[in-house]
């Protein structure tokens, strides 16, 4: 099991990226949103300077919104952030569309989006593999070579988010490692499966695509303090009470509590973890070490 952390601020991303990797965590992982109700990073900003920050850490775009931007500039932008880091960045990508505003901001038809994303892995993958030439809806590439190339042969691992239907396919047919997120076990579990069913009928075999699992969490040896803090936090960020679906989705309480709950991943097939801390600012370090020295080593 590799576990990462979330990071959301650009203002603590290298202190985040170092604290990470000096507690031992695996991979540090970014999100982002052009707009959003929350304040959120560019992923590939606050990754180089996480890149900047560390030495061993793996580093996620956990996502990046491939449909706003031209996938040539992302293309761009992950081979160098991979030199940058010497070869640690792992791509993640998905639709977005939760916030059709940053969609009409950036001029981009949010219908479009899925159409945009299928399109966008293909360049990327392309560009990453060494291809010149690539007509598509929404770009031409034609005599274009990625300059310089990723350090990581074929570029780094694509990882694709989603949980629905057409998610899971693009997931079988592309990507390296699967992320959901607002899943349970047993969902992902399922999902798994139709992941790696796809990509069986894609010509690739069910181990290609790994799965990973996003998860909110807040764990401390105060149980009580945890969950209200973790409620508290969660519900904040998505506008919404948490309060009677928090056992359903999301990882809170005391230490044996959260390491049970995160190990439902690890059994429906998770071998990486993504965890973004559901506490205020003031809480997150707290947190954070009390996942380094008690949830992880029982998660490895």
């Amino acid at each position: 099991m590799r576990i990462g952390l979330v990071s959301l601020s650009p203002r603590l991303a290298a202190q985040d990226a170092r604290l990470a990797e000096d507690l031992g965590f695996d991979m540090l992982a970014v999100g982002e949103h052009l707009f959003w109700d929350q304040p959120t990073p560019n992923g590939f900003v606050q990754l180089a300077v996480a890149a900047g920050a560390t030495e061993r850490i793996r580093l996620v775009s956990a996502i990046t919104v491939l449909p706003l931007y031209p996938a040539a500039l992302v293309a761009k932008m992950a081979a160098c952030l991979d030199q940058a880091s010497s070869g640690r960045l792992e791509l993640g990508l998905g639709a977005g569309g939760e916030y059709p505003k940053e969609f009409a901001a950036a001029g981009i038809s949010r219908a479009s989006r899925f159409s945009r994303l299928d399109e966008g892995v293909q360049i990327i993958r392309s560009l990453f593999a060494g291809a010149t030439t690539f007509r598509g809806e929404f770009a031409d590439l034609e005599d274009l070579t990625l300059n310089p190339m990723p350090v990581q042969p074929g570029g780094p691992p694509i990882w694709l988010a989603g949980r629905k239907p057409g998610a899971l396919r693009r997931a079988g047919r592309f990507a390296d490692v699967w992320l959901p997120y607002m899943v349970t076990a047993e969902m992902f579990g399922r999902g798994l499966a139709s992941v790696r069913a796809a990509a069986v009928e894609h010509g690739r075999r069910a181990d290609d695509v790994a799965g990973a699992m996003f998860v909110s969490a807040c764990a401390d040896r105060d149980a009580e303090w945890a969950r209200r803090v973790g409620i508290e936090a969660v519900s904040a960020t998505y506008g919404q009470d948490f309060s009677a679906i928090a056992d359903r989705y999301l990882a809170l309480g005391g230490v044996a509590a959260v390491t049970s709950r995160l190990l439902e991943y690890a059994e429906a097939g998770a071998s990486r973890m993504l965890i973004q801390v559901a506490a205020a600012d003031e809480h997150r370090e707290r947190v954070i070490r009390t996942f380094a020295e008690d949830v992880l080593p029982a998660l490895r």
